[in-house]
């Protein structure tokens, strides 16, 4: 295992946001095949779930394919022992690093002291980096170490929050640029990225912006203006496996829809009944948006029940529309 496979990277890179119900190993595949970020990281997995009786749906969270590398396992909760215990875990898996949320504002992740919370309890989200690195270098491993967090709990708090994770010479750092309070209602303050990276000039640790990233120009763009060594991009990857081309491809719309197929297909093939067909259905709305009589062909998506009838609507819908 490569001991920080950060280094390796080029500067600036960009990196696919960790999204839960979105960003699994189909969809990370399908981008890879068309145009790969930097660094993948997986949806973001319970350490107590996965240190409990439930633990085996949760590791199908953790499957990954050789054409997704370098992925971090990204993990959340709010007890040291079971982050020790995870890390072991993603060790084992073969992982190329580990990240920590603690930027997470759901309601129900913060209630368990996790995510966001952590915020508010520096002493606590020390104890959990320590756990999780002495949980990895116990596997014989010096797997990497990320933390992916917010620049305050529901006020700024850059200037003593981003120190107390500096201190524990993580890896990366990833800073959204809003405080859990506001959620993604307000813009993101790309000049607080700029401050959390002066904050650590002189450091280690890499600095990860994200927030209303529009695409990779922008991407760029903001890497510039902020001195990130990195930026991570979200929801711009929506119906759009190209948004990492590097020459700025735009897919036309048979490319489009036919890529819908093939994420229908891999998702089926991959998690057969294991998960919900309708789970898949949640892409078609930023697959099939944009064009002439998209809203037709959505509607016939949603009432598919398999690939195969996803195929064949998809199919009669070019054959009878000129795009």
């Amino acid at each position: 295992m490569r001991k920080n496979f950060w280094q390796e990277l080029p500067k600036p890179f960009f990196a696919l946001a960790p999204m839960a119900g979105v960003t699994d190993t189909v969809f990370r595949q399908i981008i890879a095949r068309r145009a790969k970020p930097d660094v993948f990281w997986t949806e973001f997995v319970s350490c107590d779930g996965i240190c409990s009786r439930g633990r085996e749906a949760l590791l199908r969270d953790f499957i990954f394919t050789e054409i997704e590398r370098p992925i971090v396992a990204q993990v959340f909760g709010a007890t040291p022992k079971h982050f020790y215990e995870t890390a072991r875990l993603v060790v084992s898996l073969g992982f190329d690093g580990i990240d920590i949320n603690m930027g997470c504002p759901d309601k129900a992740v913060v209630a368990q002291g996790a995510g966001a919370a952590l915020i508010r309890t520096p002493e606590l989200a020390r104890d959990i980096i320590s756990a999780t690195r002495e949980g990895i270098m116990s596997a014989g491993s010096s797997m990497s170490l990320s933390v992916k967090t917010r620049t305050g709990f529901d006020r700024d708090e850059v200037d003593t929050w981003i120190p107390t994770l500096l201190d524990m010479q993580l890896d990366a750092l990833t800073i959204h640029a809003r405080t859990k309070k506001e959620l993604s209602d307000v813009p993101a303050r790309w000049d607080d990225v700029a401050r959390v990276v002066s904050l650590a000039r002189g450091t280690d640790t890499l600095v990860i912006g994200n927030g209303d990233v529009r695409d990779l120009a922008d991407a760029k763009q903001k890497a510039n203006e902020t001195g990130a060594d990195g930026v991570m991009m979200g929801r711009a990857i929506f119906g759009n496996p190209w948004a990492f081309e590097k020459n700025g491809k735009i897919p036309t719309v048979q490319e489009k829809i036919r890529a819908l197929v093939e994420h229908t297909r891999l998702y089926e093939e991959t998690w057969g009944s294991t998960k919900s067909f309708d789970l898949m259905k949640k892409h078609y709305k930023a697959y099939a948006n944009g064009f002439s009589n998209a809203s037709d062909l959505r509607v016939q998506l949603m009432l598919c029940r398999d690939a195969d009838e996803v195929a064949s609507v998809v199919e009669s819908f070019l054959h009878a529309t000129t795009i």
